[in-house]
Formats: structure tokens, C-alpha cells, sequence
């Protein structure tokens, strides 16, 4: 395996940099000790649940909350106009956007329960507080609520037609954001001269988050110091305390978020949700601590979904297939909500994420993004990068089919060149580096592309279809945030790292101690990560849009320089020198400080000791070797990389199996490649499941058709094969360990190099395109020439 090391490696081997060391954490999880939010109980708890509707769209005439609040064990119960007549604020609505007009977009008010209209199935609008969980369900079922059903609309675009039921009537239509990028006037000219123009409606399928771990939180209140405490599982507890402020109408300094073990996220955790102000205001009202635990089925409904794009995508090419322009136009849905629903994904990152490894001169994108009555649209895994990434690579299959060019060599023919770099696109990214025909050609050798038509060949032998597909792809990480790098040298002899992202499946301790330790020599064994207490924190951005390693290991870096500089102060006092004759050096041995020139020196970890033994130092001198740094973000990078997949198709079933599935990466400095490789698994494995299996379905009425397990299919582990991964890294040169990100990217090459597979296996039966989920009922379909009705939904699951 081709695994690039940082050349700052110089620490102990075994925990280098560009090692596969072992999560720190396994042992614990693996025993069934971690913490994750519902194992945590406080004496005196009582427990929340929250009223849900069971209409997608209604009027609320009355909520009659007597019989509940009369049941056994009920503490309180809580209305929407209650916790406003309580003092509480709106919930938080996210980022904005400007109109293509240059207005503000729409952001309707949401208080924390719904007060006037239930706007989708799921929508809460009571909740309940008793001494049991069994007491407070009862009394659950006992509110009763008038409701006056009203109409329901489910997709965006929909949404947008004439006479469409109004989710907010705050808003013009349902429109939130009319979002446009691009100079329409040029890319018009550039279509008008193309030699060719591909076209396609591509819709990117709804799906459900599913972590292992259902959302659950404790809220609490301490009326000496005024002050909120909340336990729950999230994807930073600095970003979340700043989204409490708000809702709680309250000061940071008041509102202490503590995290232990989190069960996955993959973004759609990292969003304040109307629970939390529910049962934080009933923790301050009651005097006890206040629990709330989602269960599978209510997830369905109350955690944000991911994807939802309805895109019609166009691209001009000239005679040669080269690129001349992008055009993106269609829709984003984003649900009921913007607390935990959000515009990004069918906007500014499509914009960002369309280029991919091409050559692009022109691109517009046109988006309009509006309100259903559907559960909130959030982030999840890749966050418009995926999406984006497969429109394109849809696109470019497509142009080659149609202009009779090979698909690997119209990718060829539009890569962006090495010698290009930085490289400006028309999103206003610029590309530090990359390697992108390389990285194509190493791909295709190691899936043997050339062996595919025996493969073929055997596959047809046994009655079944065979295709494949190239799925090459690039992304833009998270933006740049403010990051804490603070290194404590602990009372036991221990360094804790103390920095804001959040590890809610990734393992950053260990890759986070091997940077640390190869900076300043200091035992791995001997380091811890604090992450999950805001009151520790001076800054810190949560972990999302694959950024962690470089925004903490940058921090990292910086703190350590940090340590050095106070070390060779406490050290020359130490050893009796001139500061300027102290040097500092990470050896087999670990870091030590000494006098150049002699073999005189001090170890980090024995100055360390010395200090906690009483080390004398004058006032003038630092008193300590921990430090507490604050990094500005480094800017954007752009993992990338083409997978290669394989899939056979069982004609009279429809039945699709992926068979072969291989992978190069440039990761930059892949850090740990065992966790790289995890993270690249567990992204594939996701891919596979939208593109093969996950899809919401919704009603007529707005009901959800899919809102269990037994209706909602995910992948399982006989659908995916064995993957081939290697890397091709080229370090980036944004930030000081020239590392990329890698925790969504596997979503990113998945989709298309699946569904371009699948084409390939299809085409010769006239098929151009197939949308996810590629059920076997749609598959087959597609093989008899019955086009799937626009608006009909019948794939409830694959089963």
C-alpha cells in the first residue's frame, strides 16, 4: 500500500505518522463500556416525551392537555405557546443566502413546538414530563389534539407549482431561496458554439440518517449560577452551545454542553433540535434533571434526512470532448424547517463540488430551494459533495456514449493539469495540487479494466448482465474555522489534547496523539483527548466536511511549537545555558531539550515532571509547559480520487450485486491508513446503500410510506464485496501536514462509479439512465422498457 509519510516523521515508529496504530478507543467500546447519552442517568431524572402530529399538514384549532396532566407520575406538560409565554426565543434558522435578485432569502419564524400548523408528519408541538418513561409515553397518548387537515405537498418541485398549499404562509410560495451562480450570458454563448450537448434530469434520492445510536439528551439547571447544562450526543459542543444561545435567550457563559461517546452522526447531529430547548426549560422549571430519548421509529420521522435534489444538468463540449461549459438548474428540498433543515447542500455546493477534476471554463448553477411538508433536509455524509460529484461524473459517461468517446479518455481529456496548479475554478475555489491522470491510470490497473470483457464474458455465460463504471471524484472540505489546539500536561504524569472538533465514530485519538507525538516525542501511551466539554473549549468548529485532522492537527502543530518555545525557556534555567544554545529534538529515545554542541539535556516528559515535583522558575519564565492555543483554520482542500466498480445484473429479477469494487485515493498525508480505510469502507458502504437500496417515500396525503426498518432497506454486509484500496497522495500545501480529509469521500466516488456500472450493464438494452435507488422492481422495469411514471413512488425498499 502506497502510503505517503509526512516528512516531519521522526518519533517512535511504532506510532509514527503514516502508521496503522490501533483506535485508542476500541478496547472500550469493543467491551460494551463506552458512555453514550442514553447510559447516562442523574438522580432525581424525570423523563420527556414529545407529542408528535400525525398529519403532514393541518391547522391547529386546540390542544386539550387536561386528561394528560392528570395522569399518574406527569410532572409537566409543555405547549408551544407555553414555552413562549415562558420567555424562550425561536430556534436557530442557519446560514444565509442572498437571492439571485440580491435579496435576503426567506427565513420564517419557528418557535421551538409548533404553535399555529403542524407542517409535517412528526412535527412536535407538545411534550410531556412524568417520573417514568412508561408514565410520560401515557400521558403522551392522552393529548389530544384539533386539528384541521390541510393539503400536503412532498417535493420541491411540486412545491414550486401554481396553487401549491403554502408550509409558511410567511413566505412567497414556498420558496426560500432562489439561488443563482454563474455569468448566464457567456454560458449561453459557450452552449451556442458546443459541437455537442448532453442533457440529463438527474433526482437525488431522500434518505434517512440511521446512525447506530438514536439522538437522546439530558438537560439540567442550576438556579445558583443561572446556569443550563445539556448531555447529549452532537458533532461539537462549542457550535452547539453557540446554537442554544438563541432558543434559551440566554449568554454563552450560562449554557455548559458535555458530550461522552457518540454512535454516529454523519451530520445530522450537529443540529439544534426543538427537544432540547424542551427539556432544558422543563430542567429549569421542575428543579431536576429532564431526560429524552428518541426511539427508532420517531428518528424516522424527527432527525433531518439527507440528499433531495431534483438537478437538470447540461454540459457543451467541442468537437475533441473537451468541456467548454456547466449548467446546473433545478431544485432543493428542504423540508418543514430550517433549524435542522439547511440550503447549503443545493447551492453554494454544488457550486463548489460540479468542477471535480475537470477543466471547467464556465459554470452556472440555478437552484431554488423550497419548504414541503416533509421531515427537515440537513447534512449528511458529504453534504451536496456527493450529489455534485455525481452529476458530473453521470454527465461525462453519458457525453462519451453519445459522442463515441471512450469514458476513461473524455476524463483524460478534460483532467486539469499538474502544471496548472494553483488552479482558479469558475465555483472561486483554487486547487493546490493534485495528480489527476495518474490517479486515473492507477485506478484502471488495479481493477484490471483491461480484463473486464472475460469478465464479462463469464458473467454472460452464467445469465447474467455485467457493467462498469468510473466514479472520479473531488471535493471541497469544510470551510475555515477558528480551532483549539490546547496541550495540558496533567498531575499524573499524562498530556491531555483539548480541541473543539468531535469524534462520533472517526477515532481522532489516535491519529490526533501520533501528530503529537511526532512533534514532540512524547509517549503515545501517555496521551488523552478531551473534546467533549464546552467549557474547556476557546474555540472549536465540531467535526464535519472532512475537515478534523486539518483544522485540530494544525492546532496541534501550532500548540506544539508552543510547548517548544516555553520548554527551551523552563530548560535553559534547568541546564544552566544560554536560551540561544538550547535546541530541541524528537528522538528513539522522545523529545529532549539540550545544549548544542554536548550531550547535556533534559526529556520533555522528565522537565515535565520536575515542574509537578516543585521546580522553582523565576516569575519571569513560563510556569508551565501546557498551553492553550487557538489555530486560525487552514483554507479548503480537495481530496479526491476514482473508484472503479463492477456490478452484474440478474436480467429477470433485476436483482443488482456489486462484484468488484476498487478504490485509489489522494488522501494527501494519509496520518493512519487503517482509520483512512475504515472511513473509506464506511463511505463506499453508504453509497451503496442510496444508490441500491435507501429511498423516503411519501404519500399523496404526506404520510411516510418508509418509516421503519421493515420498509426501509439498508445495505447489509453480503452487498458489498471486498475492496482493492491504494492511494496516489500529493500532499496539499494549504496546510502544515498536508492532509486533505477522507471522511466523505466514499460516498463521493461511490454513487457514480455504481450507477455509471449499472448504465453499462443496461445500455444494451437502450437504457441512458436509471435514478437511485436502483431496485430490482426499477431495474427490471428498465430492462422491459416500462419508464417509471414521474410521479409515482412504488420503491418502498428493496427488501
Amino acid at each position: 500500500m502506497d502510503v505517503p509519510v509526512a516528512p516531519l516523521d521522526v518519533g517512535f515508529e511504532k506510532y509514527a505518522i503514516g502508521q496503522p496504530v490501533s483506535r485508542k478507543e476500541d478496547p472500550t467500546l469493543l467491551r460494551g463500556r463506552g458512555r453514550y447519552s442514553d447510559d447516562l442517568n442523574l438522580p432525581g431524572q424525570a423523563y420527556a416525551v414529545m407529542v408528535r402530529s400525525r398529519f403532514a399538514h393541518g391547522v391547529i384549532r386546540a390542544i386539550d392537555t387536561a386528561a394528560a396532566r392528570s395522569m399518574p407520575g406527569v410532572l409537566a406538560l409543555y405547549t408551544g405557546a407555553d414555552l413562549l409565554a415562558a420567555g424562550l426565543g425561536l430556534m436557530p434558522s442557519g446560514m444565509s443566502f442572498k437571492n439571485r435578485d440580491g435579496s435576503e432569502m426567506s427565513k420564517p419564524r419557528q418557535p421551538p413546538l409548533t404553535t399555529d400548523k403542524v407542517r409535517f408528519v412528526g412535527d412536535p408541538f407538545a411534550c410531556v414530563v412524568a417520573m417514568t418513561p412508561k408514565q410520560a409515553k401515557d400521558a403522551a397518548e392522552a393529548v389530544s389534539a384539533e386539528i384541521d387537515p390541510l393539503p400536503a405537498v412532498t417535493t420541491a418541485r411540486e412545491a414550486d407549482a401554481p396553487g401549491t398549499p403554502r408550509v409558511h404562509e410567511a413566505t412567497k410560495g414556498n420558496l426560500i431561496l432562489d439561488f443563482h451562480h454563474g455569468d448566464s450570458v457567456k454560458v449561453e454563448e459557450a452552449f451556442a458554439r458546443a459541437a455537442h450537448v448532453t442533457r440529463m434530469r438527474i433526482r437525488n434520492s431522500r434518505v434517512v440518517v440511521c446512525p447506530m445510536e438514536p439522538r437522546s439528551a439530558i438537560g439540567e439547571y442550576d438556579p445558583a449560577s443561572e446556569r443550563y447544562t445539556l448531555r447529549l450526543g452532537c458533532q461539537g459542543v462549542f457550535p452547539m452551545r453557540q446554537l442554544l444561545i438563541g432558543p434559551l435567550r440566554t449568554t454563552v457563559e450560562k449554557i455548559r454542553v458535555l458530550t461522552g461517546n457518540v454512535g454516529g452522526s454523519f451530520g445530522m447531529k450537529s443540529s439544534c433540535y426543538p427537544e432540547y430547548i424542551a427539556i432544558l426549560h422543563a430542567a429549569r422549571v421542575l428543579g431536576r434533571p429532564v431526560k429524552w430519548t428518541d426511539e427508532r421509529s420517531e428518528s424516522f420521522l424527527s432527525d433531518s434526512h439527507g440528499r433531495d435534489h431534483d438537478m437538470e444538468q447540461e454540459m457543451a463540449f467541442d468537437a475533441e470532448g473537451r468541456i467548454l461549459a456547466l449548467r446546473v438548474t433545478g431544485y432543493g428540498n428542504v423540508g418543514a424547517y430550517l433549524s435542522n433543515g439547511t440550503v447549503l447542500q443545493p447551492t453554494g455546493n454544488v457550486v463548489k463540488n460540479t468542477i471535480g477534476v475537470y477543466a471547467t471554463p464556465l459554470q452556472e448553477v440555478s437552484s431554488r430551494v423550497m419548504f414541503t411538508n416533509t421531515s427537515p433536509v440537513g447534512p449528511y455524509r458529504g453534504a451536496g459533495r456527493p450529489e455534485s460529484n455525481y452529476y458530473l461524473e453521470r454527465l461525462l459517461d453519458t457525453a462519451a456514449r453519445e459522442m463515441g468517446i471512450d469514458v476513461a479518455e473524455i476524463r483524460r481529456r478534460n483532467h486539469i493539469r499538474p502544471d496548472a496548479f494553483p488552479y482558479r475554478t469558475p465555483g472561486g475555489t483554487v486547487y493546490d495540487s493534485g495528480d489527476f491522470s495518474a490517479l486515473l491510470d492507477q485506478a484502471l490497473a488495479l481493477a484490471d479494466w483491461n480484463g473486464f470483457p472475460a469478465r464479462r464474458a463469464e458473467s454472460r455465460a452464467r445469465g447474467k448482465l455485467r457493467g462498469r463504471g468510473i466514479g472520479q471524484y473531488l471535493e471541497v472540505t469544510g470551510p475555515p474555522a477558528k480551532e483549539m489546539g490546547g496541550i495540558r500536561f496533567e498531575p499524573d504524569g499524562t498530556v491531555t489534547i483539548i480541541t473543539g472538533t468531535l469524534d462520533y465514530g472517526q477515532g481522532h485519538a489516535t491519529p490526533f496523539a501520533q501528530v503529537l507525538s511526532s512533534r514532540l516525542g512524547i509517549p503515545f501511551e501517555k496521551i488523552s483527548l478531551l473534546q467533549g466539554d464546552s467549557d474547556e473549549m476557546l474555540a472549536g468548529g465540531g467535526t464535519g466536511g472532512s475537515k478534523s485532522m486539518m483544522a485540530s492537527g494544525t492546532a496541534i502543530v501550532e500548540a506544539s511549537e508552543r510547548v517548544i518555545e516555553n520548554g527551551k525557556k523552563i530548560a535553559a534555567h534547568v541546564l544552566e545555558a544560554a536560551l540561544a544554545d538550547i535546541e530541541f529534538e524528537v528522538g528513539p529515545s522522545g523529545g529532549r531539550f539540550g545544549i548544542v554542541g554536548t550531550d547535556r539535556a533534559v526529556g520533555i516528559m522528565e522537565l515535565a515532571a520536575r515542574m509537578r515535583e516543585g521546580l522553582a522558575l523565576p516569575s519571569d519564565m513560563p510556569q508551565t509547559l501546557s498551553v492553550s492555543h487557538v489555530a486560525e483554520g487552514p483554507p479548503f482542500s480537495y481530496p479526491n480520487g476514482c473508484h472503479i466498480a463492477e456490478v452484474e445484473v440478474e436480467p429477470e429479477t433485476g436483482v443488482v450485486t456489486l462484484a468488484r469494487y476498487t478504490m485509489v485515493n489522494d488522501f494527501g498525508t494519509v496520518i493512519n491508513p487503517l482509520l483512512v480505510e475504515g472511513q473509506a469502507h464506511g463511505g463506499v458502504v453508504q453509497g451503496i446503500g442510496q444508490a441500491l437500496f435507501e429511498h423516503v417515500v411519501y404519500d399523496e396525503a404526506g404520510q411516510p410510506l418508509t418509516g421503519s426498518f421493515m420498509d426501509y432497506a439498508l445495505p447489509r454486509a453480503d452487498a458489498a464485496p471486498f475492496f482493492t484500496i491504494a492511494y496516489h497522495s500529493v500532499p496539499a500545501k494549504t496546510n502544515v501536514l498536508g492532509v486533505k480529509g477522507c471522511g466523505e469521500a466514499g460516498c463521493a466516488g461511490a454513487l457514480p462509479s455504481i450507477m455509471n456500472a449499472l448504465v453499462d450493464a443496461l445500455a444494451e438494452f437502450g437504457v441512458r439512465h436509471i435514478d437511485m435507488p436502483a431496485t430490482p422492481e426499477r431495474v427490471w422495469r428498465a430492462i422491459h422498457g416500462q419508464a417509471e411514471d414521474e410521479g409515482q413512488e412504488e420503491d418502498v425498499g428493496a427488501g
